[in-house]
């Protein structure tokens, strides 16, 4: 156990909820043993078919698998519902539909329990996800969260003490990979379906922007690289090899950027641990980029299992289990969800 998870809550099981988008995510955490089971149902058939999230039916789809998830969960870690502590769920920022169903459900089991209720920023479940693997990152470091919807430099201090050192001005990284595939013909969702393809292309063959890597500043900006990608498709012929061709482009252009920024964020913040989190930190190239580059300046990367990448139940129950074991037994199950909310607004609650 290292020293940071210690707590006198040793032994106590908190149940996660995860349900932001489209992704249905319930796992079982308990200080002191680990993770004890996780599930997770995917909703990307579904949204397939209209190219993207479609709000209403992803709420809906989390009101039909929540409940079965966490029956399954707690079969396969061999708990029964008196054995759980707390519930900890995520609170925002996500879609407010989808949000709700499990909002709702956690804290009408904790009122049925009668135990706590954790709401957790859907990026802090992210930024801490890396230390459920092993080896695992110590306090400080600096984080790249970079998913669909987020692209932003943190540094962390601890639980609850994060502070912004640059975002995205426009796009998110996930938005452009999105974008850019969309752009391609290919399927959602766009950005591993991108990647897969640049894997079959040639580097260097095209030339992309890339946006505010010279700044002089730690924030980001992908609008301009969609707006280059559409040009390039226009201009160029739409054979298997073309479209290969511009998909290793895009990836080249937003991996140099985000691994330039990642680099500069250590320097700015005297740091050498590097934590990179979200949806996009999934990608092969970045990772190897990353690695190879801070790795010369004596740096080292940690990343979350790939399981753990996109949005997951593990992630939630881990912070909860950790915001749990820094603050007193509150029971209100009045709840809100926010749909948008800025991670720094997020204190130790006392």
């Amino acid at each position: 156990m290292r020293p940071h998870l210690k707590s006198k809550k040793m032994g106590l099981i908190t149940l996660g909820i995860e349900s932001s988008c489209d992704e249905t995510g319930i796992a079982l955490y308990q200080m002191g043993r680990g993770l004890l089971a996780h599930a997770l149902y995917t909703q990307v058939a579904m949204h397939n078919e209209y190219g993207g999230v479609v709000p209403e039916l992803a709420s809906r789809d989390h009101v039909r698998r929540v409940i079965p998830l966490v029956r399954q969960v707690m079969r396969e870690a061999d708990v029964s519902l008196n054995q759980i502590s707390a519930v900890a769920y995520t609170q925002g920022p996500g879609l407010g539909g989808a949000l709700l169903v499990g909002a709702s459900v956690a804290n009408a089991l904790a009122y049925a329990l009668d135990i706590p209720t954790i709401g957790i920023h859907h990026l802090e479940g992210h930024l801490l996800s890396p230390l459920l693997s092993d080896p695992a990152p110590e306090f400080p470091f600096v984080a790249l969260l970079v998913s669909g919807g987020h692209t932003q430099l943190m540094r962390v201090d601890g639980v609850g003490l994060y502070i912004l050192l640059g975002e995205t001005l426009d796009d998110a990284a996930g938005e452009a990979f999105d974008k850019s595939a969309k752009l391609l013909g290919l399927s959602y969702p766009g950005g591993p379906a991108l990647a897969k393809l640049a894997a079959s292309g040639r580097p260097g063959l095209y030339k992309l922007p890339r946006p505010m890597q010279h700044s002089g500043d730690l924030d980001f900006s992908f609008s301009g690289l969609k707006t280059a990608v559409l040009t390039l498709v226009k201009q160029s012929g739409n054979d298997d090899q073309t479209r290969a061709d511009i998909a290793c482009a895009v990836q080249e252009a937003i991996v140099d950027v985000l691994a330039h920024k990642a680099r500069a964020a250590l320097e700015h913040a005297g740091l050498n641990q590097l934590v990179v989190a979200g949806g996009v930190g999934a990608n092969r190239l970045l990772r190897e980029r990353l690695t190879e580059s801070i790795g010369k300046r004596g740096g080292k990367v940690f990343y979350p299992d790939l399981e753990f990448c996109t949005d997951n139940g593990a992630m939630i129950a881990f912070a909860g289990a950790l915001r749990f074991a820094q603050q007193q037994d509150k029971k209100d199950y009045r709840f809100n969800v926010k749909p948008r909310w800025d991670l720094q607004e997020i204190v130790l609650r006392n």
